[in-house]
């Protein structure tokens, strides 16, 4: 049985549903430049320490696809051809070379789907794979993190922490159940090692699934250490992957630098929204396709406030909440940049389309904020008005004057359409429902599909991360259940909306 897991051929044929991993490697088409070929160091006792079951059936991959020898690198299944990706980046506003210091890209998973992911413009791309028929097909990057050293290490173990990969998995799979764009975890392996940061720590490796692990920082190497034609190869693959409906339009390359600005201000909108912040939003964690990717130093906010930052290297507070619309403009400049070359023959003018591009996102950042922000307070979007941006910022003023739990507030609006807190804005608020002509049970279960009940606060998922270290997973397993559901509204979820003892502080850490 282990055995032929990982024997069992590689195309599927027509109507053959028996899951299995399906992989292709177009990454290997782009220049070399963009990669170098890397096995995963081996491990002395991978052990599976936490499967993720719901998206390995939505892959169509069954237990015995997800051995912890493949999860942790020891094995590779069929198919694979690992590698480790080269890109650079602004860290802290600091242009850099990087690159997979310790993850390595197994390939690319092909994947039933409902909706139209590859078309006939991108069959170049799915070479070595047989599609069926009338099915349509999806794929994702499967990537190990925590796999060992790479080339890009820079003198880096390329090994995690058991700890930091559980945290990943929980917040990653918590902001997919929050419906805000997102990589997401297939498993933790443990590896049976110690690995050394200030102290001892057991060793983890994480199976990261992604649409795709292409950065603006892997655009900023195209254009820094390579010709023009390397970025051009690297956005005629990002189209093809990302984008095929502009695939053959004349303007590919500025479509493609305005899709990638609305997919971010979207985005950004909803970590505004859920009260997430990043942590390190270097132009190496900004993601071409729109997904939440590299959960580092990152966490939700408890008390409302723009000043709240939690990675411990931002001393400054560059990656703060309130900072995060303006980062993402910064970084998309950066991206811009790196398209100049490709987007018009004349410098002058490349730089004219570039600026023009970037000046809309405060525009469709401001609207996609404002949709969320309505939502949340019970406004309907077929009936704004120019009030609302007011109401709305008028409430975050006054939870921040106060020190309000920024979910819990919401909550609270939510579960009382007349709660009887700020009451001078709760009347402009009731004010402002009446005029939009809806039911009260309109308006709380469109606020309840909209604020959630729970999220990951800090002190939980520090407890069951310390309750793992410890051996005890239960702790971790019953979070993961509640999280999962965040907008359901239920007994169940009360104790774990409970925000922190006041007085703590918390903080989130690079490179564990």
């Amino acid at each position: 049985m282990y055995k032929y897991a990982f024997n069992r051929i590689l195309v599927r044929n027509p109507g053959y549903t028996t899951p299995m991993w399906n992989f292709n490697n177009t990454y290997q088409t782009l220049p070399k430049l963009f990669y170098t070929p890397q096995n995963p160091t081996a491990v002395p006792r991978p052990q599976a320490v936490i499967l993720n079951k719901p998206l390995a059936e939505s892959l169509r991959l069954a237990e015995s696809d997800l051995q912890a020898e493949v999860l942790g690198g020891n094995q590779l299944p069929v198919g694979a051809q690992p590698l480790a990706q080269a890109y650079a980046g602004h860290q802290f506003g600091h242009f850099t070379m990087l690159g997979d210091g310790r993850a390595i890209l197994l390939g690319e998973h092909f994947s039933p789907s409902e909706k139209p992911f590859i078309s006939d413009k991108t069959d170049k791309f799915t070479r070595g794979f047989s599609v069926p028929t009338g099915e349509k097909y999806e794929k994702y990057d499967i990537q190990l993190k925590g796999a060992g050293p790479t080339v890009y290490s820079r003198n880096g173990d390329g090994r995690a922490a058991l700890a930091p990969m559980l945290r990943e998995y929980i917040i990653s799979e918590a902001m997919h159940a929050l419906e805000i764009p997102t990589t997401r975890s297939l498993a933790v392996v443990s590896t049976g090692e110690q690995i050394i940061r200030e102290k001892p720590l057991q060793g983890a490796v994480l199976t990261r699934v992604a649409a795709s692990h292409i950065r603006v920082g892997t655009f900023e190497f195209a254009a820094a250490f390579g010709e023009p034609s390397d970025v051009r190869s690297l956005a005629d693959y990002t189209i093809n992957r990302h984008f095929p409906a502009i695939i053959d339009t004349e303007n590919k390359y500025i479509l493609l630098l305005r899709e990638v600005v609305q997919r971010q201000a979207a985005l950004i909108a909803k970590w505004q929204s859920a009260g997430f912040i990043h942590g390190v939003m270097n132009t190496d964690n900004m993601s071409i396709c729109g997904e939440t990717i590299d959960y580092g130093p990152c966490a939700f906010m408890d008390v409302y406030s723009p000043d709240t930052v939690f990675s411990s290297i931002d001393k400054n507070g560059r990656y703060a909440y309130g900072n995060q619309p303006k980062i993402a403009l910064w970084n998309l400049a950066r991206f811009a940049e790196s398209l100049l070359s490709i987007l018009h023959k004349e410098s002058h003018k490349a730089t004219e389309i570039a600026q023009a591009e970037i000046e809309k996102f405060d525009r469709l950042f401001r609207n996609e904020r404002l949709k969320n922000m309505r939502g949340k307070l019970g406004i309907f979007s077929d009936n704004p008005e120019e009030e609302d941006e007011f109401l709305i910022d008028e409430l975050l003023q006054l939870m921040q004057d106060t020190a309000a739990d920024y979910t819990n507030t919401f909550r609270a609006l939510t579960l009382d359409l007349r709660h009887t807190e700020f009451l001078q804005w709760n009347e402009k608020w009731q004010n402002r429902l009446h005029r939009q002509g809806k039911t009260s049970g309109q308006v709380q279960a469109l606020m309840k599909s909209r604020n959630p009940a729970v999220i990951p606060r800090n002190h939980r998922v520090e407890a069951a991360l310390q309750a793992a270290e410890n051996g005890d997973f239960a702790v971790l397993q019953k979070l993961l259940q509640i999280l999962a559901a965040p907008y359901e509204y239920n007994q169940e979820q009360e104790q774990y909306a409970q925000p922190p003892d006041p007085g703590v502080c918390y903080k989130t850490y690079c490179g564990t």
